[in-house]
Formats: structure tokens, C-alpha cells, sequence
């Protein structure tokens, strides 16, 4: 008898899901609701425009120019790293997105780190804050959210090097020190060496772990295009994950609103034959039709016990919830049957 939605929330089990951001993620969630003082994210194309830095750009050497902003940082760079204009421009981009501020109404950032278990991994490659703060502010309802990984640096996110640890930026996590010093955001597009950072490092070695470990089976990359200028990080996501025919078992997601043959040619080599799910928005990827049982349905759905289960509903969340009350309501009944599975398994 195939299982019912009611079913699907009672059933909790193992795996983990590695969700992986780039911009678009971010632009979407401010299309969906504006960032609360009304600014905009940028793209590296009008990324000038929308972070003010025309005035700074208008005196750079013609040599030094390009359309985009990552080339040009990295031409300035390549030119003399120490210039004022560098430190200008860094000064700018802090100051820009560290101001930024979730609306009240729930984002698709909420969304987000509620559909996820601590066995999960959400690693974004985006400066914004929104990702810190919906996990700072759904953590009032419930502590059992997903790791993170900050693989570009964050505004919000500081490294302490006494320590080894990171938290808000600009804050001491002890009286006696342990500062957290606010992340590098920019680098050269031509020496993107993330060991050189130690803070960088350990964000990428977290989600090389996540994504080599055998308990993960699903990977979704939601609005990152893995661009030519990062080459590091597409190599780097590549060697950790092992290539498509290693991981014969696992499923691959894109959510993304180009086409579909497009974003499925530039991820070829992690897909393995048929196994990926492609979706133009969040609310038709995995997270939105089955919040906090992602792994749940792929083993149900994949490796059925008996051919009926294949057929097991889904338990969508609504895309129109207005209020992070609502929200919370809505996800209590999958909090309270993982606070039965804990207890049972811990017996």
C-alpha cells in the first residue's frame, strides 16, 4: 500500500543532502521578498553599478578595465595588490552587503535552513548575510538545523586564528579575547588558492568531507553556474566528489532557471547516467516537497522496499505562508517525530 503523506512525515531515517548556493539563490529569495532596506544583489556583470563603485572604476588605468567586476579586481590586484583603489573597493563591498537585512516575512533562506537536518550541509559560495541570519533567527525554534560552510568568506562571519573557531563578525567569543576577525571577500580570479586562508580552508574542507562521505546521497546545486573564472572551486568540487561513475547511486539536483539541457551539460560530470532532478525554483526542488526528509524520500523513491512505495506521497510546503509563525507551525509535526526517532534510537 503506498505511504501516505502522513507516512511521510513519521518516517525519519539516515543519509545526508549537500546543498550548494551560488548568487542566484540569493537574488532569488530577494525577488520573492526584498532585502528590507531595498537594496539589491548584485551579478559580477552590474556589480559597479549596484555597489556604487563607478567613481572609483572611472580612474583606473584603460588596461586595467573589464565588464566584470571579478576580472577587474583581479587585474587591480595582479597590478599592485596594496593599491588604494583595492582597498577602497574591499572597504566599499563590506561596508554594501554588511548592512543588509532579512525582511520580517519568511524568505526562501528560511525555507532553506528549516528543510535541512544537522546531518545535512548548506555551503554558499555568497557574501550576503541572509543565509547567517535566517539560521540565526530559525534557531529560536528549533536547534536541529544544517551545517554551513562560508566557502567565499561572509559578511557576517568572522575567523578567530587564537581559537580556530568562527562567529559573528566583529565580536569576542570570550572576555579574554578570541576575536573574530571579519573574512576576506575578494580574491583574484587567477589565484583563487584557497589554502592559503586558513579560515577558507577549513570551510572547504568541511564540504569536502560532506560530499566524499558515503552517507550523502543527495547533492543539490541551487543558482551557482560554476563560472569559468573559478576554476579552483569547480576542480575542487570535483576531486571531493570523486566523479559521476563513483557515485553510481546518488542523486544530482539543479535548480536553476536556465534551461534545462544547458545546466545539465555543465554538470555532466557529476551526473551519473539518469540520476538528476532539474527544477527552474525552489518551491519544485526536493527541499520545498519534502522539507526535512529529502534523504527519507530518495531512499523510498530510489530504493523502494516494494514497488508501491515508489509511489509514496509527497509533503510539499505551502509557497504562500506569510509569517515565520506560521512557518514554524507548519514544520512542528517532522520536529516532533524526529524528537520520537532520537528517543528511540538512543535507548
Amino acid at each position: 500500500m503506498p505511504l501516505t503523506k502522513e507516512d511521510r512525515i513519521n518516517t525519519v531515517m539516515g543519509g545526508g543532502h549537500v546543498v550548494i548556493l551560488g548568487a542566484g539563490a540569493s537574488i532569488a529569495s530577494t525577488f520573492r521578498n526584498p532585502e528590507m532596506n531595498g537594496k539589491q544583489l548584485p551579478s559580477m556583470d552590474n556589480f559597479i553599478e549596484i555597489v556604487g563603485l563607478q567613481d572609483i572604476v572611472s580612474t583606473i588605468p584603460e588596461k586595467l578595465q573589464a565588464e566584470n567586476f571579478e576580472q577587474l579586481y583581479s587585474n587591480l590586484h595582479e597590478d599592485n595588490p596594496e593599491s588604494d583603489e583595492i582597498r577602497e573597493i574591499e572597504s566599499r563591498v563590506q561596508e554594501y552587503f554588511g548592512d543588509m537585512k532579512l525582511p520580517e516575512a519568511p524568505t526562501i533562506y528560511d525555507h532553506l535552513v528549516l528543510s535541512l537536518r544537522p546531518r545535512d550541509l548548506i555551503a554558499t559560495f555568497n557574501w550576503d548575510p541572509f543565509l547567517y541570519q535566517a539560521f540565526c533567527r530559525n534557531s529560536e525554534f528549533t536547534k536541529d538545523l544544517p551545517l554551513m560552510s562560508f566557502l567565499h568568506g561572509n559578511v557576517s562571519i568572522g575567523y578567530s586564528s587564537e581559537d580556530k573557531r568562527c562567529g559573528p563578525a566583529g565580536m569576542y567569543m570570550r572576555r579574554d579575547g578570541g576575536y573574530f576577525e571579519p573574512t576576506k571577500l575578494l580574491y583574484p580570479v587567477k589565484q583563487k588558492n584557497y589554502n592559503d586562508d586558513e579560515f577558507i580552508s577549513m570551510e572547504w574542507d568541511r564540504l569536502k568531507y560532506w560530499l566524499k562521505d558515503d552517507s550523502t546521497k543527495l547533492v543539490t546545486v541551487f543558482g551557482y553556474g560554476a563560472p569559468g573564472t573559478d576554476v579552483e572551486a569547480v576542480t575542487l568540487l570535483d576531486e571531493a566528489y570523486g566523479g559521476k561513475d563513483a557515485r553510481n547511486m546518488e542523486q544530482f539536483e539543479i535548480v536553476d532557471i536556465q534551461d534545462e539541457d544547458t545546466v545539465v551539460k555543465r554538470w555532466d560530470k557529476f551526473i551519473h547516467s539518469h540520476h538528476y532532478d532539474y527544477a527552474t525554483d525552489y518551491f519544485s526542488s526536493s527541499l520545498a516537497l519534502n522539507p526535512r526528509r529529502t534523504s527519507e524520500s530518495y531512499f523510498q523513491h530510489i530504493l523502494p522496499m516494494t514497488p508501491d512505495e515508489a509511489f509514496s506521497e509527497s509533503n510539499p510546503i505551502p509557497s504562500d505562508i506569510s509569517t515565520l509563525e506560521e512557518l514554524w507551525d507548519w514544520h512542528k509535526p517532522l520536529i516532533e517525530a524526529e524528537k520520537i526517532w532520537k528517543e528511540k534510537n538512543e535507548k
